[in-house]
């Protein structure tokens, strides 16, 4: 599949964007939300303005970005409009939440409840972006069942990076609960784990089509293929369907991608945790866009190595 930027700029900062958010509604309802408007606008907006800026990145991919409104309509069966019914609700709680953690402190009903339905539409924002993808049975990379808990494990890793790096520079992180890190720290390995797996099933899975089985002749004519390419120009379904990326490419962006979240993001994690004082904060923020920029690489994995099977129409063997 074509790597859009728009696509994978969308996924990477509403994934992190909703997974913050997913974090600040936990806090909320353990009455964990240390106090102070700057760490509330801070923390707060920060998380919005990710999901807003995710959101926004996706219209352009759109002919028309203009009618995308019209996606709201669907949510009876597209995950796609369900995706968008889920986030702006979302964004009305945690707006509301972060109003009252401002103007009511941290510890009211109100920031109870709003942080409830903030937790739960975050989570039920990133699994439907993700099911965008894992309903679609014609790309088989993604209609498994390692789509859903890595799109929902880096969300959260990176939600968590972060607020943690948000919270230090107001010196709230001190104050915050423990587990906020200790959280962050097993999404990451979750993260790691679940991709690790993905990539390994998708290496060693079984082709579900070929070439035969998509003319109808499967068990008939195992050699069949297409006497002559369908188009004599390229289309607009080679174009976003059939991209091609090198094996030592994939391989080496793969390492880029665990370079960047086990090596650099994970370390500086511990390591601020440890320090405490301006050199956390700075580590913090190193380890966010670590965390940002492993996952703008998976990303680009995620999309460019999936292959759809209309491709066994243009030259595909097995997909």
């Amino acid at each position: 599949m074509f790597p859009a930027r728009s696509i994978i700029l969308f996924t990477t900062l509403s994934g992190a964007g909703f997974g913050a958010l997913a974090w600040l509604g936990l806090l909320g309802l353990a009455g964990g939300l240390p106090e102070g408007i700057p760490t509330a606008l801070l923390a707060g907006g920060l998380a919005i303005a990710l999901s807003v800026a995710g959101l926004v990145a996706s219209t352009f991919h759109l002919r028309h970005p203009e009618r995308a409104w019209r996606a709201f309509s669907q949510w009876r069966s597209s995950w796609l409009s369900r995706e968008g019914v889920f986030s702006v609700a979302t964004l009305g709680a945690a707006l509301a939440m972060v109003a009252a953690w401002m103007l009511c402190g941290p510890a009211n009903w109100a920031v109870t409840v709003a942080g409830i339905a903030t937790l739960l539409g975050a989570l039920a924002t990133v699994v439907s972006t993700a099911m965008i993808y894992r309903s679609l049975w014609a790309v088989p990379q993604w209609h498994n069942g390692w789509t859903v808990p890595v799109f929902l494990a880096l969300a959260v890793a990176t939600g968590g990076l972060v607020l943690c790096a948000a919270l230090s520079w107001t010196g709230a992180l001190t104050v915050s609960p423990a587990w906020l890190a200790i959280g962050t720290l097993l999404a990451l390995f979750a993260a790691a784990v679940a991709k690790t797996c993905a990539w390994n099933a998708a290496s060693h899975a079984v082709p579900a089509s070929d070439t035969p089985s998509a003319l109808g002749l499967s068990g008939r004519a195992a050699s069949a293929h297409p006497l002559e390419a369908p188009h004599t120009s390229e289309t607009w379904l080679q174009h976003e369907m059939a991209y091609r990326v090198a094996r030592r490419h994939a391989g080496k962006l793969r390492r880029i991608a665990a370079l960047l979240g086990l090596l650099v993001a994970l370390p500086a994690l511990l390591l601020a945790l440890w320090l405490g004082g301006l050199g956390a904060s700075l580590l913090l923020t190193l380890a966010a866009l670590a965390g940002l920029a492993a996952v703008l690489v998976e990303r680009w994995l995620f999309f460019a190595e999936a292959r759809h099977k209309v491709t066994l129409y243009y030259g595909a063997e097995q997909v």
